[in-house]
């Protein structure tokens, strides 16, 4: 049990509460149930038999390898019902924050090597500058936070995501942390993609399990995509009255990976106000959390975080800010060679057979009014529009001036005034 780093007596109550919840009686299913060796777990049957908590119940299971069966006595039922009550915790055995720190440092975010061919190979998808690549490969694989900034509409967010895929790799999740005696869980299948697990075959000569310490996860590395839900108390502990309980904040749960904060400037709070939360992390690698008590403690700050806006930087934050922020890099549109390329490509992909007649009456005639500046959405906007034309219309998928018109009319809003 010493491996574990965890306390006896938090050991045995969540081994208890694990028992008197899930009704178990097989060590097998109880080391599988809190995430421990099948050795651990009898270490912990034989501790709770010695304090008479638990008793063998007499018989072996034949379906379940001859196992002895074990249930909770009436003194293991009230020592259950008693750590119960002080936390609803049970299952997997949380690990130590000591330990969980090391974790952290040996799968930081900061140890990846981001070569170009590995940048280009995930955002092939992507018409972007030569230049960009330039400005995007240090950043990342030096692990500091980025803003992004520029006009809407061209890329941001699937540059974010172009670089959550070139980072790959999978980590070690822990399914909860201790800390100070207060369970922290960490592993939340809305942000962590598990690794498919490899199943043991009896025959083989080396089994896999067993490899790696149960409590944790094998997962890709973490993505957190917020926009303009993100709040500051979503930065915070949650804390849970009725299970006693704690659950990571946004960050926390994405260590080792990549944090975007998309439409910088939309939250309820002011952008000035949520960088400020985050100088000490981003710039000592160690964020501070408080518990219900009001007692903070340390933990680590190891992610990636991109920040995404269409306002310009210095109207929203200020030079200190700025300062602390690594690498500012500006996402322009596409020039028009960018422009007729993401064109051809998107239509291609959306079956829309182009026609030169009509994007030259697009170049010619319409791009002028808004003054020659083209945008990435602008070419899969326009063919969604004339796909929907012809679809209600009942025409074969087919570009045309006419058509072309009646798409441009929908990308804007006419600038008139409306009568009250």
């Amino acid at each position: 049990m010493v491996e574990t780093g965890l306390g006896e007596v938090m050991l045995r109550d969540i081994f208890l509460k694990t028992m008197f919840r899930m009704n178990l009686t097989l060590v097998s299913d109880m080391a599988r149930i809190c995430c421990v060796q099948p050795a651990i777990a009898q270490e912990l049957i034989d501790l709770c038999r010695g304090q008479r908590l638990v008793e063998a119940m007499g018989t072996l299971h034949a379906t379940s390898g001859n196992e002895m069966g074990y249930q909770l006595t009436d003194a293991g039922k009230a020592r259950a019902l008693d750590a119960l009550a002080q936390s609803e915790y049970f299952g997997a055995m949380p690990v130590p924050l000591a330990r969980y720190r090391e974790q952290v440092a040996r799968q930081s975010i900061r140890n990846i090597t981001i070569t170009r061919d590995r940048l280009m190979d995930a955002m092939g998808h992507l018409i972007l500058p030569p230049k960009l690549l330039d400005q995007l490969g240090p950043a990342v694989g030096s692990g500091r936070s980025i803003l992004m900034y520029g006009p809407p509409g061209n890329g941001k967010s699937s540059i974010s995501n172009g670089v959550r895929d070139a980072i790959g790799e999978r980590i070690y999740v822990p399914r909860a942390i201790e800390y100070s005696g207060q369970i922290i869980a960490v592993y939340d299948p809305i942000v962590h993609t598990a690794a498919e697990a490899a199943i043991d075959d009896p025959n083989a000569l080396r089994r896999t399990s067993g490899r790696f310490d149960n409590r944790y996860v094998h997962c890709e590395r973490p993505t957190v995509v917020t926009g303009g839900e993100l709040s500051l108390d979503m930065l915070d502990l949650t804390y849970n009255p009725v299970a006693r309980t704690y659950t990571a904040p946004l960050q926390l749960k994405s260590s080792g990976g990549v944090f975007i904060v998309d439409d910088l400037g939309r939250q309820a709070e002011p952008p000035q106000k949520l960088v400020n939360r985050w100088i000490v992390p981003l710039e000592e690698n160690r964020d501070i959390l408080s518990l219900q008590s009001g007692e903070k403690f340390e933990v680590p700050f190891d992610t990636l975080v991109i920040f995404s806006t269409n306002f310009h930087p210095n109207q929203i934050f200020d030079k200190a800010a700025l300062r602390r922020i690594f690498y500012k890099i500006k996402i322009d549109g596409p020039d028009q060679e960018g422009f007729l390329k993401i064109f051809a490509m998107m239509a291609k992909k959306k079956g829309l057979p182009l026609d030169q007649a009509s994007i030259i009456h697009l170049l010619r005639n319409k791009y002028p009014s808004i003054g020659n500046v083209y945008a990435n959405y602008q070419p899969g906007f326009l063919i969604d529009q004339i796909l929907s034309i012809c679809k209600f219309e009942r025409l074969e998928p087919q570009m045309t001036p006419a058509l072309m018109d009646r798409a441009w009319a929908n990308m804007f809003v006419e600038d008139s005034d409306i009568a009250h």
